[in-house]
C-alpha cells in the first residue's frame, strides 16, 4: 500500500477528500471505526503485515496482471496504443480480491471472529466468500435478490465457497439496500465483526483504505506503460459505480497531471430519473452511507431509484474521493449508456476475444466514444475490472436469444 493518505489533499481534514468523506454513523459504531483506523495506520508501517499481504497478492491473487496490447482495436480506432489492464485475470475474475484479501488478513490480524460484506454484481461477493475461505473465517454475504437473479452464477460460487448469501427484498433490491442491510448487521455485531465494504465508499477510514488496497492496478500499469513505450499514457479510463477500480488505477496517476483519467459512469436508459447512476454527471452533493459525496437524490434529499444493464454499476452515490476530483477537475467523468455498453461488450468479444464484464464493457464504451477526439498519438489505458463470464447468461436474456451475441 502507498503512502499517500488523505491529507494529500490540500486544505483536507483526516478521513475529507476536500469537502467530500467524513464519517456520518451511530455512535455505536464510532469506536468500531476508530479500531479500524488505528489498525489500518498499524499495518501500513507493518512490514510484516506487507510482506504477508505482498506474497498473497502475488502467490494467490496472481499480481502482476498483464497490461495488453489490444492491436486490433488500436488499428480499428487509429489510435497510438490501446492498453488493458487485465484485472479479469485476477483469482475469482475481477479486482475486487486486491481489497478483499487485505481486509479479511486485517481483520483476522485484529481478532475478529465474523466476516460480512454486501455485493452487487456479485464479484465482491466471491472475493470476500473466497478471502474468507483462505483465512478460516465465516462469512455472510448481502445480496439484493434482484442482483441475485442477474447473477446466479456468482450466487452459486459463494455458496461453494461455504459462505452464506443472504437475500435483501427491500427498496429496489440491489446494492444500495444490500449496503442498508450489511450496516445494520454491523451495527449490531461490532465488537467480534469486521464489515469488507467492497468500493472507496463509507464513512472513514473505508474510502482511503479500499482505495490503497486496489491501487495496486495503477502502480503496476504505470510501470508497466513505462516498460512499454517509454512514457506515461494520455489517457486512463475505468467505470465507476461506487468507484473503486476506478480509484484504484487513476491515484498512482493523480500526480501526473498529462494523463487524463476518465471515469465512465451508468446512463442506463436516459437522463430521467430512475432510468440511470451516472451520478457524478447527473447527480447532487449530498448524503449516503456514512460519508458526503455526489447522490442521485430527489429535491427532498431522499435516494432516488437507479437503473444500469450492470448489477455492479447502479449504485445511487460514488466514492468521495471520486467526487473531490469531479470538483477540482483533476478527472473527467462521462456515461455510456446501456445500448453501447452492450455494443462495447460485444466489441471486445469480437475484436480481441476478451469478453469484459458488464461493468468494464462501461469503460470500453467510453473508449469507443472518446476515440474520434484523442488522435494517432494517443496510449490509451482501459481499465478492464472483470471477466464476463457472470453476464453471458443476463446479455443473452437481454438480447432475446439463447445464443447470445450470435
Amino acid at each position: 500500500m502507498p503512502n499517500a493518505s488523505v491529507a494529500s489533499h490540500p486544505g483536507s481534514r483526516p478521513g475529507y477528500f476536500g469537502e467530500f468523506g467524513g464519517r456520518f454513523v451511530p455512535e455505536t459504531v464510532m469506536a468500531a471505526l476508530d479500531e479500524l483506523a488505528e489498525s489500518y495506520a498499524r499495518a501500513k508501517a507493518d512490514p510484516q503485515f506487507q510482506t504477508e499481504l505482498s506474497e498473497l497478492l502475488r502467490e494467490y491473487v496472481g499480481r502482476p496482471t498483464r497490461l495488453y496490447l489490444a492491436e486490433r482495436v488500436t488499428r480499428d480506432l487509429g489510435l497510438g496504443a490501446v492498453f488493458l489492464k487485465r484485472e479479469d485475470l485476477c483469482h475469482t475474475g475481477s479486482h475486487k480480491l486486491n481489497n478483499a484479501i487485505g481486509q479479511v488478513l486485517l481483520a483476522k490480524k485484529m481478532g475478529k471472529k465474523r466476516i460480512i460484506a454486501e455485493t452487487g454484481a456479485g464479484q465482491h461477493g466471491v472475493a470476500t466468500a473466497t478471502a474468507a475461505a483462505l483465512l478460516d473465517l465465516p462469512c455472510e454475504v448481502y445480496m439484493g435478490e434482484e442482483d441475485m437473479r442477474r447473477q446466479e452464477l456468482n450466487v452459486f460460487r459463494m455458496r461453494l465457497l461455504g459462505k452464506q448469501v443472504i437475500p435483501v427484498s427491500s427498496g429496489t433490491k440491489t446494492l444500495k439496500d444490500a449496503i442498508n442491510e450489511a450496516f445494520r448487521d454491523w451495527v449490531t455485531n461490532v465488537e467480534h465483526t469486521h464489515y469488507v465494504i467492497g468500493s472507496v465508499v463509507g464513512p472513514h477510514p473505508y474510502p482511503e483504505m479500499v482505495r490503497d488496497l486496489q491501487s495496486v492496478i495503477g502502480r503496476e500499469a504505470r510501470e508497466q506503460c513505462l516498460d512499454r513505450v517509454g512514457r506515461l499514457p494520455t489517457h486512463v479510463i475505468a467505470c465507476v459505480g461506487g468507484g473503486s477500480n476506478a480509484m484504484g488505477i487513476f491515484h498512482p496517476f493523480v500526480g501526473d497531471h498529462q494523463v487524463e483519467l476518465i471515469g465512465v459512469e451508468a446512463g442506463g436508459r436516459g437522463d430521467a430519473p430512475g432510468l440511470h447512476a451516472a451520478t457524478l454527471c447527473l447527480g447532487e452533493r449530498g448524503m449516503l452511507h456514512g460519508a458526503r459525496t455526489y447522490v442521485i437524490q430527489d429535491e427532498s434529499g431522499q435516494i432516488m431509484p437507479t437503473h444500469s444493464v450492470s448489477a455492479g454499476l447502479d449504485y445511487p452515490a460514488v466514492g468521495p474521493e471520486h467526487s473531490y476530483l469531479k470538483d477540482s477537475k483533476r478527472a473527467r467523468y462521462i456515461s455510456a449508456d446501456d445500448t453501447q455498453a452492450l455494443h462495447a461488450f460485444r466489441y471486445l468479444s469480437e475484436t480481441e476475444g476478451i469478453i469484459p464484464a458488464l461493468e468494464s464493457a462501461h469503460a470500453v464504451a467510453g473508449l469507443l466514444r472518446m476515440a474520434p477526439d484523442l488522435g494517432p498519438d494517443a496510449v490509451v489505458i482501459v481499465n478492464l475490472s472483470g471477466r464476463g463470464d457472470k453476464d453471458v447468461q443476463e446479455v443473452a436474456a437481454i438480447m432475446g436469444t439463447s445464443r447470445g451475441v450470435a
